[in-house]
């Protein structure tokens, strides 16, 4: 497993002083990246290549929340390959080796020249190798949306929120979705499924669907009815 180390920044805490969801997000983002650039096949690989990884969704199960200041690992490892389809673990652990997240994640390999997904070859996926999946129950990528929910204000993307790639960063939809939790609400597992990508000047219409006190889905619409990302929120 690629690791690196960190330490939890005020920048990063929530308001109960604790790491904030979106920052485990960045995290997990990082150090992929941070693999990637280490191994030769970073941000200029990609560019030069025509190539780009799309994340197509998240699960991340959150046992603990470290508080501001406490020494964390941060790692990522690949561990399977399926036609345009990646698969990737991460793991953060504090000081004592003990689990603060776990995570899976599911990206697809996208050509840019032809605007479509390609088939991951040996020569691209070999670079990061492949190990043991990591024990978790994993869930499925997509996720099913209730019948009817409380329609909200809409979101206009903003330049601020937008990656490299001049799209909406993927903890962008998380930040979202979290405007329509209680202020107190803990989350202990987090599931998004991408639809498609979001730019600037985009409207985001949230739909809000609750199933009990302790599950949130939110589902980010766009002008056209059309979901940019589903976002499910499991509650402590």
């Amino acid at each position: 497993m690629y690791t690196f180390e960190s330490r939890v920044r005020y920048s990063e805490i929530a308001e109960d002083g604790l790491l904030a969801l979106p920052a485990v997000i960045d995290y997990m983002q990082d150090c992929t990246n941070f693999q990637s650039e280490d191994l030769g096949v970073g941000l200029v690989y990609h560019k030069e290549h025509k190539l780009m990884w799309v994340l197509n969704s998240w699960q991340i199960v959150m046992e603990q929340y470290p508080a501001m200041g406490e020494k964390i690992t941060v790692g990522t490892q690949a561990y399977n390959y399926e036609k345009m389809f990646g698969y990737r673990n991460f793991l953060i652990t504090d000081s004592s080796g003990k689990c603060v997240a776990k995570a899976n994640s599911i990206w697809v390999l996208m050509d840019l020249e032809r605007g479509r997904p390609m088939v991951v070859t040996p020569e691209i996926g070999d670079v990061y190798g492949k190990a043991e999946p990591l024990p978790m129950d994993y869930a499925p990528r997509k996720i099913k949306v209730p019948e009817g929910g409380s329609g909200q204000q809409k979101f206009i993307v903003r330049s601020f929120q937008l990656d490299t790639n001049r799209h909406v960063n993927n903890r962008q939809y998380v930040q979202m979705a979290m405007e329509f939790l209680n202020p107190k609400d803990k989350v202990k597992e987090l599931r998004v499924e991408y639809k498609k990508q979001a730019v600037l000047g985009d409207e985001i219409y949230p739909l809000v669907c609750r199933a009990g006190e302790k599950e949130v889905i939110v589902s980010l619409k766009g002008a056209d009815g059309k979901p940019f990302a589903v976002v499910q929120f499991f509650l402590r």
